[in-house]
């Protein structure tokens, strides 16, 4: 690496990001930019290069730094195509931070410019890129509230609205171009976008598009998620046979590429699938192996999925007992990783299976025979103790500390008869009532000479001054004070000028020269090429690019060891349908339901009616836990 030219390294780091290393690129590029070139143009690439790879590394910050520095670079330069690349990276960026309006005005600007330049590529670049800005706002936003697909806010539904018009726009520009993987990626999209509208026909046409291309290509991985989002389509529907045929698809390719967490999630999806169509022995096996692939991944989230699934199972067929046993794991699970509504939801189902089962809860031990529960009590426990120990000050404890502080208290309760003559005239006056006539600048003076104590004689402003009975005189001013007074008065005006100075841009490893500069200069004063101006939104939107610089570098609290294992579920999948569960269940459950004569009802206390409720409150999704049926 050492020794060679701006050009030779960067070529080198291109050569390694594009073989997949994108570590040792990046330290290839980071030593091109440390030798430096006065060339804008193969800076600008090198920003360009050296964005994508962090971006690919996931340090969105760093990627988002190089990205900015390649648009001032493609602004000074007078070059709306590299404006227009390095807006549309910065879009995808700012996007996956969570900055959507910000990307939205990115991505706008990169279709603006593709479209000035009737620049076709480009232009369908930006909208796919558009519509996945939107797409992703309305998933963050539609995440928040729980509901099912379709039931989405109007702000959601019109954020996916717009999502799905910009995926047309560029199905459309790619069907012209000919260029089928586009197409593939667009199907695919547009599938899930309609998914979460509701529309799951229109979802499942572009979902069978996007299987179909994804099999003239070979691409496995594509083919196994087409498969498992026409599941997903299926289910919705209440097509439940043909949803499980694609689950089952999905498994299969899932085997063929060896994704251990892939191929749990298809069978999570089977078993619940399975579930809704009553077929409890099949929902059991793929449930089963579903909890051996958590347990093997050490996903707590999963097996705790897994664990209820099955006492749902298990309570369907009256095997009473394995299922208080999967309940209760449940339970264990769910308070370790500090899921409350997990917990509700598993004391409920094991209160209601022990009832079932004639077991006594007066052990008062709901988290079963183990003392798993108050284990995880003694760990919180423990844990708020040493948080407090933390917080404790050691030295304050300390008997010299004690001392001191003793000490200190009985100087304040003295009489203050030893103020310095400036302090004592200040003290008397008001007790007069009358406060001390101070100018203006006093703070700032005060400011400027952090070095005075109170009480000092201030030299640089005023004369010296003197206490003299009840009064204060000052001294006339000597030639020193009147020096240091020009001194203080020239720094004023030195920083004024220095504020209304040029200030050109931070470019690491530009070599500036007398062109370079003038270049740059240029751009400062005029706001960028003429050809190309900013309207007062995207500078706004920089402005905002170069805030986040800053709060990325703050220091954030960190995670806790419960909050990190509630988040990381990876043999769950992301389309879950807890609540589609519950509802047709618990419909088909009531559909099921004799009703008895009045008296015999209010005198009916037996088993089978109580394991009916029981099975009824066990199916209750994750969301508050089941209420008693009295």
């Amino acid at each position: 690496m050492e020794g060679g030219t701006c050009m030779e390294l960067a070529l080198e780091g291109e050569r390694l990001c594009k073989g997949g290393d994108c570590r040792a690129g990046v330290s290839f590029f980071e030593a091109a930019i440390q030798v430096g070139t006065a060339d804008m143009k193969t800076l600008s690439a090198i920003y360009s290069q050296l964005g994508n790879a962090y971006f690919y590394l996931g340090e969105y910050g760093k990627a988002l730094e190089y990205h900015k520095h390649d648009l001032t670079l493609a602004r000074t330069m007078n070059d709306p195509l590299g404006e227009a690349k390095a807006s549309g990276n910065l879009g995808n960026t700012l996007k996956v931070l969570g900055q959507f309006d910000e990307a939205i005005l990115c991505c706008k600007r990169h279709l603006d410019i593709s479209r000035e330049l009737q620049d076709t590529v480009g232009e369908g670049r930006a909208l796919y890129n558009l519509g996945n800005v939107y797409h992703a706002k309305g998933k963050h936003a539609g995440r928040m509230g729980h509901q099912d697909p379709g039931d989405f806010p109007d702000d959601v539904k019109e954020s996916l609205q717009r999502a799905a018009e910009h995926y047309e726009e560029n199905l459309k520009l790619v069907r012209e171009l000919g260029d089928r993987a586009a197409q593939g990626r667009a199907c695919g999209n547009l599938g899930n976008t309609h998914y979460l509208l509701g529309n799951f026909s229109q979802a499942i046409h572009y979902h069978e598009e996007r299987l179909k291309i994804a099999k003239e290509f070979g691409d496995k991985a594509a083919e196994r998620r087409a498969y498992s989002n026409l599941g997903n389509a299926h289910v919705f529907l209440g097509e439940f046979g043909e949803a499980a045929e694609h689950y089952l698809k999905t498994l299969q390719i899932a085997r063929e590429i060896g994704d251990r967490a892939v191929e749990a999630q298809a069978c999570y999806s089977l078993g619940n699938t399975y579930t809704l169509l009553r077929d409890y022995e099949k929902a059991i096996y793929y449930h089963s192996l579903h909890l051996q692939i958590a347990q093997e991944l050490l996903d707590r989230v999963g097996e705790g999925r897994a664990c209820w699934s099955l006492g749902n199972a298990f309570a369907a067929l009256g095997n009473n007992e394995r299922a208080l046993e999967f309940a209760t794991k449940h339970l264990h699970i769910s308070v370790e990783i500090g899921d409350q509504t997990g917990q509700q939801t598993a004391e409920s189902n094991v209160t209601d299976l022990r009832s079932v089962l004639g077991i006594s809860d007066t052990d008062g031990m709901l988290c079963g025979e183990t003392d798993d529960c108050s284990d995880a009590a003694a760990s919180r426990q423990a844990r708020l103790r040493r948080i407090s120990m933390e917080n404790m000050d050691l030295v304050s404890q300390s008997p010299s500390a004690k001392a001191e502080k003793s000490s200190d208290g009985e100087a304040k309760r003295k009489k203050p008869d030893a103020l310095p003559p400036f302090a004592a005239s200040t003290h008397r006056a008001a007790a007069a009532g009358l406060a001390p006539d101070r100018s203006p600048d006093d703070g700032l003076r005060r400011q400027r000479q952090p070095n005075q104590m109170n009480g000092s004689v201030p030299g640089a402003a005023s004369g010296a001054t003197l206490q003299i009975g009840n009064h204060v005189a000052v001294q006339p001013q000597t030639e020193e004070q009147k020096n240091q007074l020009m001194d203080m008065i020239a720094g004023f005006q030195a920083n004024r000028l220095n504020d209304q100075r040029a200030v050109l841009p931070d470019l690491p490893g530009l070599q500036t020269n007398p062109a370079v500069i003038g270049q740059l200069l240029a751009s400062s004063s005029h706001g960028g090429s003429q050809g190309v101006g900013l309207d007062d939104s995207f500078l706004e939107m920089l402005m905002r690019c170069q805030a986040t610089r800053i709060e990325d570098q703050r220091s954030s609290l960190p995670i806790s060891a419960r909050e990190a294992r509630s988040v990381s579920a990876p043999t769950v999948p992301d389309e879950d349908f807890f609540n589609l569960i519950q509802r047709i269940q618990s419909g088909r459950l009531e559909d099921q339901r004799s009703h008895l004569p009045e008296a015999q009802e209010n005198g009916s206390s037996s088993g089978s009616s109580s394991l009916r409720s029981s099975f009824k409150n066990s199916l209750k999704g994750s969301k508050k836990g089941s209420k008693k049926k009295k």
